[in-house]
């Protein structure tokens, strides 16, 4: 059966437009790859649309056809990060390892994303684009507590964590502490990078601040 003018029109019409979807997606990711790049080694103040066309051999309006300005590309950065690792994250808690080894695993593949957050690049999207900051804080509040919540039950449920441990809240306290330890200012104050002093917080949670003594007095006193 032989196909009419018409058709064969469509479907070479059906064909180009997937290529230039495909093509346009291509440059889009090619774009965000750049503005990740410069943004993790530079900082936001030093992210210029002349300096991005430039570096991937484009022009500024060819920049502009996909985003409408420097803010929605990084914004589009933050979120791609941030699905990113929680991507990662959830395949490592399929794994269904001990609570401890899934712990230490969870480290080890948050650690090099996180190491590229210098306290440089926090400080300086705090300051210069706020409401960028706000919603990196935002979508790490919106996952952090899902997943160590669920980390916490898994290791109620192997008896390598305490049973009368409330997880939700366990996990709200873990995420502020984040966001405290995290914060520019206090990784100034104390030379740390991100990954440091999440390592630090781990470290004190999961060992806790007493020894066997200390906490047979704890428990002798001012349990409950």
């Amino acid at each position: 059966m032989k196909m009419t003018a018409a058709a064969k029109k469509s479907g070479k019409t059906k064909t180009r437009s997937g290529t230039l979807a495909a093509a346009d997606e291509a440059a889009r990711a090619r774009i965000l790859e750049q503005v990740e790049r410069e943004l993790f080694l530079h900082g936001y103040s030093a992210l210029t649309m002349d300096a991005l066309a430039h570096e991937l051999g484009m022009s500024k309006k060819t920049l502009y056809r996909y985003f409408p300005g420097k803010d929605a590309m990084v914004d589009a950065v933050i979120e791609q990060f941030v699905a990113s690792l929680r991507s990662e994250v959830d395949a490592r808690l399929r794994e269904e390892r001990p609570f401890v080894q899934t712990v230490a695993d969870l480290l080890a593949t948050a650690a090099p994303r996180i190491a590229r957050l210098s306290e440089h690049v926090l400080r300086d999207l705090q300051r210069f684009a706020p409401e960028l900051h706000r919603k990196f804080e935002d979508l790490r509040g919106s996952h952090f507590p899902a997943v160590w919540s669920a980390l916490l039950r898994r290791g109620v449920a192997e008896g390598a964590v305490r049973a009368d441990i409330d997880t939700d809240f366990a996990a709200h306290v873990m995420l502020n502490a984040l966001r405290s330890f995290t914060h520019p200012d206090v990784l100034a104050t104390w030379g740390l990078s991100p990954g440091q002093s999440i390592a630090r917080l781990l470290n004190l949670v999961m060992n806790g601040l007493l020894t066997t003594n200390g906490r047979k007095f704890y428990e002798k006193h001012f349990g409950q």
